[in-house]
């Protein structure tokens, strides 16, 4: 029987998101239904509401959850209902040219839920990166759901499953921060804070952290960072190369993506250094660079998606790291909030004044 529940959606392009009547259908075949808990309020969610991402409006919000499976459909293995998950926007499909390769974290077919939720009027709703977990009940591909220690609080664990598991990711999956390493990270939000704290737990040596924020640098040294630059009246890359003996760093980390920080990202490296950007650019962005230095500098430039995770690896390897006391996931818990408080939290987040709103149901 299908479930009616109270829901985020945004309606329209750029109007403020509303709570709604939702109905979320019994899971079938490959699907799981979740209760959510927590899910935090990510910039990936305002980009959706703005209309950055695609126009199929509605769009059922919420993505970066915690919560327990209510139910699962025929030929599902490995949940049980009562089982605590953390959520994933990927889930590799094991099949696709890539993860025939062994890389399933670039599967090219990852799963989502084949049935919609509606809103009450049977109009489909979009689920933002396939969840939509904004929501009291959300319906998901299995494979989405990975099941963690319930030790874990869920305002805490939900936020593994996007922000945390991209910026720990880029450090650790992608960047390949290793010991001894110099990291240095644009942009001390939510997932450069969790590239700062995975580059600490994987043997960095130096981590420097670049903002425009006194209170954002601050959090950061929290985090691990072991030197800050401001850049609204400090050059980054030369302060960074002031910092490295005149070097640059092994890995510079652009949790931005916008032009300027890349190439900031680009220029504060050391030779043959590695740039991983992580920071989603905006649609239409673009950037220059002399061909010859890309060649006479060497070294990498990455995107790196998701963090390169495994989420039935990664996750319950964070959510482990996180009760034995070594990554502090409470600390990016801003505030917890109510469903009909999300649009206050774009505010919040837009003006730089949390790491993460979370939303606890």
């Amino acid at each position: 029987m299908p479930h009616e529940v109270r829901a985020v959606v945004a309606v329209r392009k750029g109007g403020p998101v509303e709570v709604r009547t939702v109905v979320v259908p019994d899971p079938g075949p490959g699907e799981v239904l979740v209760d959510v808990q927590a899910c935090g309020v990510c910039h990936t969610d305002l980009h959706y509401r703005d209309g950055a991402v695609t126009d199929d409006f509605p769009f059922l919000l919420g993505h970066e959850a915690a919560g327990t499976i209510a139910a699962v459909g025929p030929g599902v293995t490995g949940l049980d209902p009562g089982d605590y998950v953390v959520l994933a926007w990927r889930a590799p499909c094991g099949d696709c040219r890539s993860c025939r390769r062994g890389r399933p974290w670039y599967c090219f077919d990852s799963r989502n839920a084949a049935q919609p939720m509606t809103l009450a009027d049977g109009a489909p709703l979009t689920s933002a990166l396939g969840i939509g977990a904004f929501a009291e009940k959300t319906l998901v591909a299995a494979g989405q759901a990975v099941k963690v220690d319930p030790a874990a609080r869920p305002e805490a664990a939900g936020l593994v499953g996007c922000g945390v598991m991209a910026g720990y990711g880029a450090a650790v999956n992608t960047g390949k921060v290793g010991r001894g390493d110099s990291v240095a990270v644009i942009g001390c939000g939510g997932v450069g804070n969790a590239a700062i704290a995975g580059a600490c737990l994987n043997g960095a040596m130096k981590v420097i952290a670049v903002d425009i924020d006194d209170r954002k640098l601050d959090q950061a040294e929290k985090f691990g960072a072991t030197h800050t630059v401001n850049s609204r009246g400090t050059d980054p890359v030369e302060a960074v190369r002031e910092l490295t003996g005149g070097h640059g760093v092994d890995i510079a980390i652009d949790a931005v993506g916008r032009p300027e920080t890349f190439l900031q990202a680009f220029s504060m490296r050391d030779h043959a250094g590695v740039l991983v950007l992580v920071g989603v650019p905006g649609p239409g962005t673009k950037v220059e660079l002399p061909l010859v230095d890309v060649f006479s500098r060497g070294g990498a430039v990455k995107s790196s998606w998701y963090g390169d995770c495994l989420p039935s690896r990664d996750f319950p390897f964070l959510i482990d790291q996180y009760l034995y006391g070594l990554l502090d996931l409470n600390a990016f818990v801003s505030e917890t909030i109510t469903l009909d408080r999300v649009e206050e939290a774009f505010g919040r987040m837009r003006r730089g004044e949390v790491l993460r709103s979370v939303v606890v149901l």
